[in-house]
């Protein structure tokens, strides 16, 4: 928000009540994420498919962590093959970016990296990324019926309230439908979680931090 405020109460005297007060609103604890279509590395998405193919069937043990029916690489450094160049310029850049609009300026940071596949079934369950500067992902196959990436509303009282809905006040996850080459960065506290994916052919995506050198 761009300016402050101050709420002060007087009370009433012997003037007669308003029919409706004027209001003045003001949009407190905004949380912000980002998106981007990567266009120009669209031609290179089938190699890079191919490989995470290969990197699975090199290594079939997922890791695990919030991944359930699919795959996660234990490699946690998959951005840093050179076949991936591209697209880790291309996030470190993004990364620069948003952080410099978080007032984060000139802190080395690198990328923390890995695959996140999802087979029919598959999904996510709810947890944060802590302790990163940032977090995203960068989708490489979405399939017809992929699971969405859902975001849980960050304010931990507001579930108890009333409203509920994309209102003022109201609760209400945001659910963000993924593309084949989008990238995606948000604070890394945000909860998060995907959908289960309903489709033969694989949801993938590769997950990334950035983190303080």
């Amino acid at each position: 928000m761009a300016e402050n405020f101050t709420l002060t109460f007087k009370p009433p005297g012997n003037t007669p009540p308003a029919s409706t007060p004027a209001l003045r609103s003001f949009d407190l604890f905004p949380t912000r994420i980002w998106q981007a279509g990567l266009p120009a590395l669209m031609p290179q998405l089938p190699d890079w498919i191919a490989a995470v193919q290969a990197m699975r069937a090199a290594h079939p043990q997922p890791a695990g962590r919030t991944n359930r029916h699919g795959w996660n690489s234990e490699d946690m450094a998959v951005l840093e093959q050179p076949l991936f160049a591209p697209l880790q310029q291309a996030i470190r850049a993004g990364c620069a970016s948003a952080l410099g609009e978080m007032g984060v300026r000139g802190v080395p940071f690198q990328l923390q990296s890995w695959i996140n596949l999802h087979d029919r079934g598959g999904f996510n369950f709810l947890h944060v990324h802590e302790g990163c500067l940032l977090s995203g992902c960068f989708y490489l196959s979405v399939p017809a019926g992929s699971g969405k990436l859902v975001f849980r509303d960050p304010r931990p009282g507001v579930i108890h309230g009333y409203v509920k809905g994309a209102v003022p006040n109201g609760y209400g996850d945001i659910r963000l439908a993924p593309e084949s080459g989008l990238l995606v960065l948000f604070p890394c506290w945000m909860e998060h979680f995907v959908e289960p994916h309903d489709n033969d052919q694989p949801r993938i995506s590769i997950s990334f931090n950035a983190i303080t050198v």
